[in-house]
């Protein structure tokens, strides 16, 4: 329990990490930098106004434009992304029809800074023909996290997890810290860059080992509530947003929350099953001796386990096992339709949770308070998932909180921007939905194939949870477009999934497939002849070989 709540706290820091850019790379209203002092500002039938406060009035559009006066008497039109200075100095109205000449901002903007006294993007000037380097803030990090999860997963395999949950911690901090205080965008983005691999890489390998010591009992809930803390982290988010407005000290802030643990995980032992593969039998029945010291139960003999497990029916040398490649996922028909429809999930599931997440500053209202009820409301789906796929089955829950974040999407899209606060309630049912789903489809999957493709079923599941992570951004800056757009994706895709997983075959009560034999029957056994007993649960000779590989399993957050 000790080593579990340990290994967690530090997956708040990777949702901290995973969703900072909500706040830090915001564009406020902005307007074009007049070439002088100013001793005049108009805004249609408004005079003497500060130039900081008029900007903030610039609607979304391009005609609007505020004129100003400079103290060696030239007057310039000044809009978000040019600027005409007038040829007649004569008319000081606001409407003018003379002859102008355009030229570019090369003195900069001035941003309103009622909201955020400094954002990345006003750092660096990223609007106007600089936007789109502003608009791959958070693709780029998310790629980092696509490559972080497989890079991490290989060293972990190779150097021992302890190892590498203390490098990516360290590494969170560091580059995190260098973010803070990048000199340039292009530094920054490369600090973001390998602070998304080792989050990711934490993320990964703290899965593998709080799965490697958790008892087969509490795996489930165990696995799922990882979510919670990575939830946590989106509700410190909001509340560091809303008291620091200044964003390298926001940024500071959020990445010293990694230091409690690498102050802690020295204590962290190595796990018993790496030590195991590795061949160092000795160092890993002193850790089991201590660990059944720790919950006061007495100990067992590896040597006596490992020899009546050779003598299983998994005792094979591991030079005959066969290695697979993704093309095992179309083994037929039926079993290529169900990767496809699971690949769906996952794309679904991840551009969902991402998508409400990003999306909370355009919801209207407090843009803090709105992430944080998202965050908020991920806990309790959590639970509900854990509690309702034992009880009415996996295939019902996830079938059911696809169909409902569609409606909430919907729903979301008639209510007028004047009623706000009915678009949040709406989106943070959206988000319970996606999230419960989410947090489902890993278990999910794992159940629906046998045993020889398991763990690439899971891992390529999460590679493209992890695609739509790189692509939610992008359909939230589409919202510029037309408000709804994020909405319409989630929605329309939420539907589909939904209609497709009622084709999947239900897994709860159905021992673990082996063979493709066993996972075709999937489909045509009667729930009625189920076994009693749970997937999760099964007896003592298939504990030590089904369960899920959890390099695979922990990917997709």
């Amino acid at each position: 329990g000790v080593l579990y709540f340990i290994c967690a706290f530090q997956n708040i820091s990777c949702g901290i990490h995973y969703l900072a850019s909500v706040f830090m790379g915001v564009t406020p209203r902005h307007v074009c930098r007049p070439p002088g002092n100013v001793s005049l500002v108009v805004f249609h039938n408004h005079t003497n106004w500060s130039l900081e406060d008029t900007g903030a009035l610039l609607s979304l559009g391009q005609k609007d434009y505020v004129m100003v006066q400079l103290q060696n008497g030239e007057i310039w039109e000044l809009s978000r992304c040019s600027r005409n200075k007038r040829e007649n100095t004569s008319s000081l109205d606001y409407e003018y029809t003379g002859s102008k000449k355009e030229f570019p901002c090369v003195d900069g903007y001035i941003y309103n800074q009622n909201t955020w006294k400094s954002t990345a993007v006003t750092q660096w000037n990223l609007v106007c023909d600089r936007k789109w380097l502003a608009m791959l803030i958070q693709p780029l990090f998310m790629f980092g996290v696509l490559l972080g999860s497989v890079t991490f997963g290989y060293f972990s395999d190779r150097l021992g997890r302890r190892v590498v949950l203390w490098a990516t911690s360290s590494g969170m901090f560091l580059f995190g810290i260098a973010a803070a205080f990048a000199v340039d965008y292009y530094t920054f983005m490369a600090a973001r860059f390998f602070l998304a691999m080792v989050a990711s890489g934490y993320l990964v390998v703290g899965f593998v080992y709080v799965m490697e010591f958790i008892g087969m009992k509490s795996r489930t809930w165990a696995s799922v509530h990882l979510h919670s803390f990575f939830a946590v982290g989106t509700l410190l988010v909001a509340l560091t947003g809303y008291l620091v407005r200044t964003w390298w000290l926001y940024q500071m802030i959020l990445s010293t929350v990694t230091v409690p643990f690498i102050l802690c995980c020295w204590v962290l032992p190595e796990t018993p099953f790496w030590l195991l593969s590795e061949g160092r039998y000795e160092e890993a029945q002193k850790i089991v001796d201590i660990m059944a010291k720790w919950n006061r139960t007495s100990s067992c003999k590896l040597s006596e386990l490992l020899s009546l497990d050779l003598q299983g029916p998994v005792g094979n040398s591991p030079t005959e096992v066969q290695k697979h490649s993704l093309s095992h996922l179309f083994y037929n028909w039926n079993i290529a339709t169900r990767t496809l429809t699971v690949w769906l999930i996952w794309f679904t599931g991840s551009l969902g949770f991402y998508s409400f997440s990003l999306n909370s500053v355009n919801l209207g209202g407090n843009e803090y308070l709105n992430l944080f009820l998202l965050g908020v409301v991920e806990i309790p789906a959590y639970t509900f998932v854990c509690i309702a796929m034992d009880k009415v089955g996996r295939r019902t829950v996830l079938a059911y909180s696809l169909f409902c974040s569609a409606l909430t999407c919907g729903v979301v899209m008639v209510i007028p921007h004047k009623h706000y606060i009915l678009g949040v309630v709406a989106a943070m049912v959206g988000k319970f939905a996606i999230g419960a789903a989410f947090g489902l489809i890993y278990l999910y999957t794992a159940e629906l194939y046998p045993t020889i493709v398991r763990s690439l079923a899971v891992g390529s599941g999460s590679m493209v949870c992890r695609l739509a992570s790189i692509l939610a951004p992008f359909s939230v800056d589409l919202s510029s477009v037309w408000i709804f757009i994020p909405q319409l994706f989630v929605g329309t895709l939420a539907f589909l999934s939904g209609v497709l997983t009622l084709k999947l075959p239900e897994t709860l009560g159905k021992q673990l497939a082996t063979t493709w034999e066993e996972a075709a029957k999937l489909e045509s056994e009667n729930e009625s002849n189920s076994s009693k007993l749970l997937p999760t649960t099964n007896n003592s000779g298939l504990e030590k070989t089904e369960a899920i590989t959890p390099r695979d399993s922990g990917l997709g957050e």
